[in-house]
């Protein structure tokens, strides 16, 4: 399947002549039965393997031939920019569709920079997510009409970037972590990294963004509508 090409696939997937193989890597089993249905509804034949940590994620990946990836942005075992990265260095014309809790202007551009076809807001996969399917398979990326407006408004704001839009990737996951009340220690397991380097990487973000502590940075947080 994977030798022709996207608009191929949808077709015969629409016209039910051929199965569509789609791998939705999420921690909650609840959300991916709830996705397995929006896509059964919306394409009809599809057949969806499922993991819920990082691990199981690049183990299927590399195990099995996938037409599209669902890629859960808080997969536990590592960061949703880290997980995307290996999944697309595994296999680069693998569509990934990113979904996250997150708002979209938090996140989205980070993702499409390492490699996201798409970006749902979990909110938003309901009505959002078999259109996105559709134009990723077709060899395009989906950009859902609220974020277009936002990367409008960015353009045209120029060289007026707030702060922590100049952080790193994973500078900018620790910062939403410790804003969100998380210990070093506590954000060192999550992210699957050493309680040191997590303490580095604080010390550089209050640097960068002017800050002192963790109160002015939960406080920074706010005003900037990062959760």
């Amino acid at each position: 399947m994977r030798e022709r090409s996207g608009i191929a696939v949808v077709d015969d997937v629409l016209r039910g002549t051929c199965v569509l193989k789609v791998l939705i890597a999420d921690d909650h089993s609840i959300f991916r039965r709830g996705l397995k249905d929006l896509l059964c509804d919306g394409l009809g034949a599809v057949t969806v393997g499922e993991c819920a940590n990082a691990f199981d994620l690049f183990q299927l990946v590399k195990q099995k031939k996938w037409d599209v990836v669902i890629l859960d942005i808080g997969m536990p075992g590592t960061t949703g920019t880290d997980a995307l990265i290996q999944v697309k260095r595994q296999h680069p014309s693998l569509p990934v569709v990113m979904l996250s809790m997150h708002p979209e202007d938090q996140y989205a551009v980070r993702m499409f920079k390492a490699g996201a076809n798409a970006y749902l807001t979990k909110a938003s996969a309901p009505e959002e997510l078999v259109t996105a399917i559709k134009k990723v398979l077709s060899g395009g990326n989906y950009v859902s009409p609220s974020l277009g407006e936002k990367l409008v408004h960015l353009f045209h704001r120029g060289e007026e970037r707030p702060p922590h839009e100049l952080l790193s990737d994973r500078e900018f996951e620790v910062m939403r972590l410790l804003s969100s009340g998380k210990t070093v220690s506590q954000i060192a397991e999550s992210m699957n990294l050493g309680t040191t380097t997590v303490s580095t990487y604080r010390s550089r973000i209050l640097e960068k963004l002017h800050l002192k502590n963790n109160a002015e940075l939960m406080r920074y947080a706010v005003q900037q509508g990062i959760g």
